[in-house]
């Protein structure tokens, strides 16, 4: 019977209600301590402040250089694309998403890991030496976009 359900002992739980009396046990302050920043509504320090102190993210030397123009490239294997595709086709960004060899649509670079027995057209933006060595003894085209 539905309408004779009940929650299990325990499960329901008042709202506790802060400032209401030292016998509460969240009475005078509510929980939130003393005085000052910490104690008012939406006071509170931002992440990695230190009391003025330097903080951390600044007191550590900057290294490195990060190059803007740097081109991304997504890789594909030699043998990952022997295994998707049949003698004949062509392998190009567009079909190897729709095959699953590719999860994001950035310039493509084939590498040469693996073995390919199926000849072939491989089009991509990039490849490696070992990559095309294959694919020609494979019996292969690749060919640059």
């Amino acid at each position: 019977m539905l309408n004779r359900l009940k929650a299990p002992k325990g499960a329901n739980q008042k709202k506790t209600r802060r400032g209401r009396g030292e016998g509460s046990g969240l009475g005078k302050t509510s929980g939130r301590g003393g005085k000052g920043q910490t104690a008012r509504t939406g006071g509170n320090v931002k992440p990695g402040f230190e009391g003025g102190q330097m903080p951390l993210q600044r007191r550590l030397p900057k290294r490195g250089f990060t190059n803007i123009f740097k081109t991304e490239y997504q890789i594909v294997n030699v043998g990952s694309i022997g295994e998707a595709f049949k003698a004949g086709e062509t392998a190009d960004p567009a079909t190897m998403l729709e095959k699953g060899l590719l999860k994001r649509k950035l310039p493509l670079k084939v590498l040469g890991g693996g073995e390919i027995k199926t000849a072939l057209t491989v089009k991509a933006m990039s490849f490696s030496k070992s990559a095309v060595e294959k694919i020609k003894a494979a019996g292969g085209s690749a060919e640059v976009i």
